[in-house]
């Protein structure tokens, strides 16, 4: 499990493809996995999803109002929480490409004119507040620009090399300045800007980037702050266990992701995934939130879009993140497919203008139906809110990978063909008595359970009882 993290921590980056890792392993300690205190999640965040915006990209004008227009078709998606990655103004000294990276904060109470002002931040806020979703902002508490006005008014809050110079996290984030979280000014500065978009833009919590490169002790301190304020959400991006006792709500999935792909590519077989699932029973507390992903800005920029890396089996793989465990996660452009108007891969450039092609919303609807039942069956929503995962064997489960998530008497029994053959259900398990309804289409498990119906080529079906 180690080993398979840190590949992925090395591609889940902000600023480029690289990742540092450092060791804040005695602090995880000092907290105790033991220990009974946990998050406690807002009421609305149970049976919630996710949507990240890329502002630059997903609209052609890359700005606050164009995006505010926009809002009423993600709402319809099904979508509760909008992430935004970081708004802040972007940093010019050893800026990458012609706009810079997001990550490379000039100011963290500031917003990034390329989008707007902060009036047209709040009237987005605002009208995602009456549409009923909720907005967190991406933010990055590890590093900042190298023109950061902290860099010459308080050196002493950076990290250094052994000749006194103030270093990035790692070389090829050769754009930004690394923070030093053992200078408890430092701190109480970050957490006061954090508390700014809460108290004064009525935001609703936080992503914050590389979460296992800040001291947990940081997170712990900054969550109390905020939910003082209002009861926040936060999401890690970090797959890290004792984030979840004092600071966060939810985390990375990255460890299914990279599951997912090695399948993908014919280096895993389907029993990888009993595998992962065996052990994310213990792996993280119950009341833990996990993100399930195909796609995110890292994944498409970095290491290809969902159909680079899944090709025909796309959907099935959306499917599986969607339903084996924790919140579903939606990509800006993720309901077009990630493509161009030729019908290309699209992979949205990271450091320039690189507009987003929707191609018409043709994945839309089968967006829609997969959060609506996230919504509507208690056996799929998050943490110990959710249901149970049991295998459901069969005759070729070297192909077919079937399962069922339980609460109570609510289910879902979810069914995949691997195969580019079409392939006839032949459980050898007890399988789920009940009404089970396709949310795809008008067809029973019952019908599949009895061997009369066969998945097509890479097909799928989720049944809701």
């Amino acid at each position: 499990m180690k080993n398979n993290l840190f590949v992925l921590l090395a591609i889940a980056c902000a600023s480029c493809g690289v990742a540092k890792k450092q060791d804040y392993t005695s602090e995880a300690k000092q907290i105790g996995y033991s220990e009974t205190k946990v998050v406690r999640h807002p009421s609305w965040s149970k049976n919630a999803t996710i949507y990240e915006v890329n502002v630059r990209q997903h609209t052609a004008a890359g700005t606050f109002s164009a995006l505010e227009k926009d809002l009423p078709r993600i709402d319809s998606l099904g979508v509760d929480i909008l992430w935004l990655m970081p708004i802040n103004p972007i940093g010019e000294l050893n800026r990458k490409g012609s706009l810079g990276s997001y990550y490379s904060v000039k100011n963290y109470t500031g917003v990034n004119p390329e989008f707007g002002t902060t009036a047209d931040f709040k009237r987005l806020v605002n009208k995602a507040h009456e549409l009923g979703m909720y907005v967190i902002l991406d933010w990055v508490a590890n590093h900042t620009a190298w023109d950061h006005p902290w860099v010459l008014q308080h050196p002493d809050w950076y990290t250094h090399d052994a000749n006194g110079n103030i270093v990035p996290p790692v070389p090829d984030w050769s754009d930004v300045a690394d923070l030093n979280y053992d200078n408890p000014e430092l701190r109480k500065e970050m957490i006061r800007a954090m508390e700014y978009w809460v108290r004064d833009c009525g935001i609703d919590g936080y992503r914050c980037d590389v979460a296992m490169n800040v001291p947990t002790e940081f997170w712990n301190d900054a969550r109390a702050a905020l939910d003082a304020i209002k009861p926040v959400f936060m999401l890690a991006e970090a797959e890290q266990k004792d984030h979840h006792l004092k600071a966060f709500d939810m985390s990375y999935s990255w460890e299914l992701m990279g599951t997912m792909n090695a399948v993908a590519k014919g280096e895993k077989s389907l029993y990888a995934i009993d595998e992962y699932m065996a052990k994310s029973d213990t792996a993280f507390q119950k009341s833990a939130y996990r993100m399930g992903f195909t796609t995110n800005h890292d994944e498409n920029t970095w290491n290809g879009t969902g159909g680079e890396r899944y090709g025909a089996k796309r959907k099935l793989f959306d499917v599986l993140s969607f339903t084996l465990q924790g919140m579903p996660l939606v990509y800006t452009s993720q309901e077009g497919g990630e493509v161009d108007a030729k019908g290309n891969a699209k992979r949205l450039r990271f450091f320039d203008k690189d507009t987003a092609y929707f191609n018409n919303y043709v994945n839309s609807d089968f967006y829609k139906r997969l959060l609506a039942v996230h919504h509507e069956n208690p056996a799929l929503w998050n943490g110990e809110f959710g249901g149970s995962f049991k295998k459901i064997k069969s005759s070729n489960d070297d192909v077919l990978y079937a399962y069922v998530r339980s609460n109570g008497d609510r289910q879902v029994v979810v069914l995949l063909n691997f195969s580019d053959k079409p392939q006839a259900f032949n459980f050898t398990d007890e399988v789920p008595d009940g009404d089970f309804r396709s949310i795809f289409n008008s067809e029973t498990f019952s019908l599949y359970s009895r061997n009369q119906r066969a998945l097509a080529p890479y097909g799928y079906q989720v049944f809701s009882k």
